[in-house]
Protein backbone atom coordinates (compact mmCIF):
# COMPACT_ATOMS: atom_id res chain seq x y z
CA UNK A 1 0.00 0.00 0.00
CA UNK A 2 1.78 3.04 -1.35
CA UNK A 3 0.34 6.00 0.97
CA UNK A 4 2.20 9.38 0.07
CA UNK A 5 3.20 11.85 2.90
CA UNK A 6 1.21 13.41 5.33
CA UNK A 7 2.94 14.41 8.35
CA UNK A 8 0.45 15.15 10.35
CA UNK A 9 -0.10 11.06 10.07
CA UNK A 10 3.28 9.85 10.25
CA UNK A 11 4.07 7.38 13.10
CA UNK A 12 7.72 6.79 13.41
CA UNK A 13 8.83 3.35 13.85
CA UNK A 14 11.84 1.16 14.98
CA UNK A 15 12.44 -2.54 13.48
CA UNK A 16 14.71 -4.95 14.77
CA UNK A 17 15.74 -7.92 12.44
CA UNK A 18 17.92 -10.73 11.74
CA UNK A 19 19.88 -11.73 8.24
CA UNK A 20 21.16 -15.41 8.22
CA UNK A 21 21.58 -17.95 6.24
CA UNK A 22 22.61 -17.46 2.52
CA UNK A 23 21.33 -14.10 2.76
CA UNK A 24 24.24 -12.86 4.02
CA UNK A 25 25.75 -12.51 0.26
CA UNK A 26 23.01 -10.01 -0.59
CA UNK A 27 24.28 -6.69 -0.15
CA UNK A 28 22.84 -3.76 1.41
CA UNK A 29 20.95 -2.07 -1.14
CA UNK A 30 19.12 -5.12 -2.29
CA UNK A 31 18.11 -5.25 1.28
CA UNK A 32 16.70 -2.24 1.21
CA UNK A 33 14.76 -3.17 -2.16
CA UNK A 34 13.90 -6.28 -0.39
CA UNK A 35 12.03 -4.55 2.42
CA UNK A 36 10.15 -1.94 0.30
CA UNK A 37 8.88 -5.23 -1.86
CA UNK A 38 8.01 -7.30 1.81
CA UNK A 39 6.10 -3.79 2.84
CA UNK A 40 3.86 -3.94 -0.40
CA UNK A 41 3.44 -7.95 0.01
CA UNK A 42 2.38 -7.46 3.53
CA UNK A 43 0.08 -4.11 2.66
CA UNK A 44 1.82 -2.38 5.50
CA UNK A 45 0.85 1.66 5.68
CA UNK A 46 4.26 2.44 4.56
CA UNK A 47 4.54 6.62 4.36
CA UNK A 48 6.42 8.04 0.85
CA UNK A 49 8.26 10.95 0.71
CA UNK A 50 6.71 13.66 -1.62
CA UNK A 51 7.93 15.16 -4.82
CA UNK A 52 8.20 13.93 -8.56
CA UNK A 53 10.19 10.60 -7.44
CA UNK A 54 8.42 9.63 -4.06
CA UNK A 55 10.62 6.53 -2.37
CA UNK A 56 9.54 4.99 1.22
CA UNK A 57 10.43 6.82 4.33
CA UNK A 58 12.59 3.92 5.44
CA UNK A 59 16.44 4.28 6.22
CA UNK A 60 18.87 1.35 7.63
CA UNK A 61 20.78 1.39 11.12
CA UNK A 62 24.24 0.30 9.89
CA UNK A 63 24.78 -1.55 6.56
CA UNK A 64 26.04 -5.16 7.18
CA UNK A 65 28.90 -5.95 5.36
CA UNK A 66 28.71 -9.35 2.81
CA UNK A 67 29.17 -12.55 4.39
CA UNK A 68 28.45 -11.06 8.05
CA UNK A 69 25.22 -12.59 9.67
CA UNK A 70 23.49 -10.64 12.23
CA UNK A 71 20.62 -10.42 14.90
CA UNK A 72 20.75 -6.65 15.28
CA UNK A 73 20.10 -4.91 12.49
CA UNK A 74 17.65 -2.08 12.27
CA UNK A 75 15.56 0.41 10.52
CA UNK A 76 13.23 3.06 10.83
CA UNK A 77 10.20 3.36 8.62
CA UNK A 78 7.49 5.85 9.04
CA UNK A 79 3.73 4.53 8.74
CA UNK A 80 0.40 6.23 8.27
CA UNK A 81 -1.03 6.41 11.82
CA UNK A 82 -4.52 6.55 11.08
CA UNK A 83 -4.51 3.17 9.61
CA UNK A 84 -1.83 1.51 11.87
CA UNK A 85 -3.87 2.39 15.12
CA UNK A 86 -7.03 1.43 13.88
CA UNK A 87 -7.55 -1.53 15.94
CA UNK A 88 -3.69 -3.16 14.83
CA UNK A 89 -0.68 -3.66 16.67
CA UNK A 90 2.92 -3.46 15.91
CA UNK A 91 2.42 -7.03 17.00
CA UNK A 92 -0.04 -7.88 14.26
CA UNK A 93 2.51 -5.93 11.84
CA UNK A 94 4.90 -8.07 12.72
CA UNK A 95 3.33 -11.07 11.65
CA UNK A 96 2.12 -9.82 8.29
CA UNK A 97 5.78 -8.70 7.76
CA UNK A 98 7.58 -12.16 8.59
CA UNK A 99 4.87 -14.01 6.34
CA UNK A 100 5.93 -12.59 3.41
CA UNK A 101 9.76 -12.61 3.64
CA UNK A 102 11.84 -15.69 2.59
CA UNK A 103 13.81 -17.49 4.55
CA UNK A 104 17.01 -15.36 6.42
CA UNK A 105 15.29 -12.19 7.56
CA UNK A 106 12.90 -12.01 10.04
CA UNK A 107 11.76 -9.07 12.14
CA UNK A 108 11.91 -9.56 16.09
CA UNK A 109 10.87 -6.73 17.27
CA UNK A 110 9.10 -3.73 16.46
CA UNK A 111 8.73 -0.15 18.10
CA UNK A 112 6.94 2.73 18.24
CA UNK A 113 9.28 5.71 18.51
CA UNK A 114 8.85 9.48 20.05
CA UNK A 115 8.36 12.24 17.54
CA UNK A 116 11.82 13.89 18.25
CA UNK A 117 13.63 10.80 17.90
CA UNK A 118 16.69 11.08 15.73
CA UNK A 119 17.14 8.14 13.03
CA UNK A 120 18.99 5.22 13.38
CA UNK A 121 22.04 5.74 11.08
CA UNK A 122 22.54 8.84 13.10
CA UNK A 123 22.55 7.42 16.87
CA UNK A 124 24.85 4.62 16.38
CA UNK A 125 28.28 4.55 18.37
CA UNK A 126 28.83 0.74 19.23
CA UNK A 127 28.62 -2.78 17.74
CA UNK A 128 28.36 -6.30 19.15
CA UNK A 129 30.27 -9.34 17.16
CA UNK A 130 31.00 -12.85 17.63
CA UNK A 131 34.09 -13.97 15.72
CA UNK A 132 33.61 -17.45 14.59
CA UNK A 133 36.58 -19.97 13.30
CA UNK A 134 36.39 -21.52 9.64
CA UNK A 135 37.76 -25.31 9.96
CA UNK A 136 41.36 -25.80 8.38
CA UNK A 137 42.71 -21.97 8.59
CA UNK A 138 44.20 -21.56 12.00
CA UNK A 139 44.35 -23.23 15.52
CA UNK A 140 41.66 -21.27 16.99
CA UNK A 141 42.77 -22.24 20.65
CA UNK A 142 46.12 -19.79 19.85
CA UNK A 143 43.47 -17.05 19.45
CA UNK A 144 41.27 -17.59 22.15
CA UNK A 145 44.25 -18.05 25.00
CA UNK A 146 46.01 -14.57 23.78
CA UNK A 147 42.98 -12.71 23.50
CA UNK A 148 43.68 -10.88 26.78
CA UNK A 149 47.61 -10.43 26.28
CA UNK A 150 46.49 -8.90 22.51
CA UNK A 151 43.63 -6.37 24.33
CA UNK A 152 45.92 -4.99 26.73
CA UNK A 153 48.21 -3.28 23.78
CA UNK A 154 48.29 0.37 23.81
CA UNK A 155 48.22 0.40 20.64
CA UNK A 156 47.35 -1.84 17.25
CA UNK A 157 48.81 -0.37 14.12
CA UNK A 158 47.08 -1.26 11.01
CA UNK A 159 47.04 -0.36 7.37
CA UNK A 160 43.88 0.92 6.70
CA UNK A 161 43.15 1.08 2.68
CA UNK A 162 40.59 3.37 1.40
CA UNK A 163 39.22 4.05 -2.34
CA UNK A 164 41.92 6.36 -3.17
CA UNK A 165 44.85 5.12 -0.61
CA UNK A 166 46.04 3.53 2.31
CA UNK A 167 47.50 4.58 5.59
CA UNK A 168 48.30 3.30 9.14
CA UNK A 169 45.87 4.14 12.08
CA UNK A 170 46.11 2.71 15.55
CA UNK A 171 42.82 0.82 15.89
CA UNK A 172 43.39 0.25 19.72
CA UNK A 173 40.99 3.38 20.99
CA UNK A 174 38.30 2.40 18.96
CA UNK A 175 38.02 -0.97 20.26
CA UNK A 176 36.16 -1.53 23.31
CA UNK A 177 36.58 -5.31 24.25
CA UNK A 178 37.79 -8.39 23.41
CA UNK A 179 37.27 -11.61 24.97
CA UNK A 180 36.80 -15.86 24.34
CA UNK A 181 33.25 -16.29 23.96
CA UNK A 182 32.88 -20.40 24.33
CA UNK A 183 35.11 -21.28 21.13
CA UNK A 184 34.40 -17.81 19.29
CA UNK A 185 35.70 -14.63 20.05
CA UNK A 186 33.76 -11.64 21.46
CA UNK A 187 34.02 -8.03 20.20
CA UNK A 188 32.85 -4.73 21.19
CA UNK A 189 33.77 -1.86 18.71
CA UNK A 190 33.15 1.91 17.90
CA UNK A 191 30.92 1.80 15.14
CA UNK A 192 29.03 5.24 13.54
CA UNK A 193 29.58 7.71 10.61
CA UNK A 194 32.00 9.72 12.34
CA UNK A 195 34.33 6.48 13.42
CA UNK A 196 33.87 2.94 12.43
CA UNK A 197 35.81 -0.25 13.32
CA UNK A 198 35.30 -3.05 10.80
CA UNK A 199 35.77 -6.43 12.76
CA UNK A 200 37.96 -7.80 9.77
CA UNK A 201 40.57 -4.95 11.11
CA UNK A 202 40.29 -6.74 14.26
CA UNK A 203 41.31 -9.97 13.41
CA UNK A 204 43.86 -8.78 10.69
CA UNK A 205 45.84 -6.98 13.72
CA UNK A 206 45.19 -10.03 15.55
CA UNK A 207 46.85 -12.02 13.16
CA UNK A 208 49.54 -9.78 12.98
CA UNK A 209 50.34 -10.20 16.71
CA UNK A 210 50.47 -13.93 16.41
CA UNK A 211 52.52 -13.73 13.22
CA UNK A 212 49.84 -15.21 11.37
CA UNK A 213 49.70 -14.01 7.57
CA UNK A 214 45.63 -12.63 7.96
CA UNK A 215 43.22 -15.05 5.85
CA UNK A 216 39.71 -12.96 5.64
CA UNK A 217 37.79 -16.12 4.58
CA UNK A 218 39.05 -17.84 8.42
CA UNK A 219 36.63 -15.99 9.77
CA UNK A 220 32.97 -16.00 10.35
CA UNK A 221 31.75 -12.60 11.45
CA UNK A 222 28.15 -12.37 13.41
CA UNK A 223 26.96 -9.32 14.35
CA UNK A 224 25.01 -9.74 17.83
CA UNK A 225 24.03 -6.15 18.43
CA UNK A 226 24.31 -2.22 17.28
CA UNK A 227 23.70 -0.02 20.03
CA UNK A 228 23.22 4.12 20.66
CA UNK A 229 24.65 6.01 22.96
CA UNK A 230 22.88 7.46 26.12
CA UNK A 231 25.15 9.23 28.78
CA UNK A 232 27.81 7.08 29.06
CA UNK A 233 26.06 3.55 28.82
CA UNK A 234 25.59 1.84 25.12
CA UNK A 235 21.67 0.95 25.07
CA UNK A 236 20.17 -0.58 22.56
CA UNK A 237 18.69 1.12 19.73
CA UNK A 238 14.71 0.21 20.61
CA UNK A 239 15.67 2.43 23.79
CA UNK A 240 13.59 4.73 24.64
CA UNK A 241 11.15 3.13 22.17
CA UNK A 242 8.11 1.91 23.38
CA UNK A 243 5.08 -0.84 22.27
CA UNK A 244 2.18 0.68 20.68
CA UNK A 245 -0.92 0.02 21.41
CA UNK A 246 -3.97 -0.24 19.69
CA UNK A 247 -6.81 2.88 20.12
Amino acid sequence: MQIYGREESALKTRIKFQKIGYVRFIGHLDVQRYFQQAFKRADIPVLYSKGFSPHPLLSFASPLGIGMTSEGEYADVELDETQVTSGEKLENLIDRLNAVMNEGITVLDWRKLDDTAKNAMSTVAAADYMISFRPGYYHKEVFLQRCAEFFRQEEMIVLKKTKRSQKEENIRPLLLELRPMGESIFIKTVSGSANNLKPELVMNAFCDYLGYPYEKIAFMIHRLETYMKVEDDYVSLLYPSTEMEAK
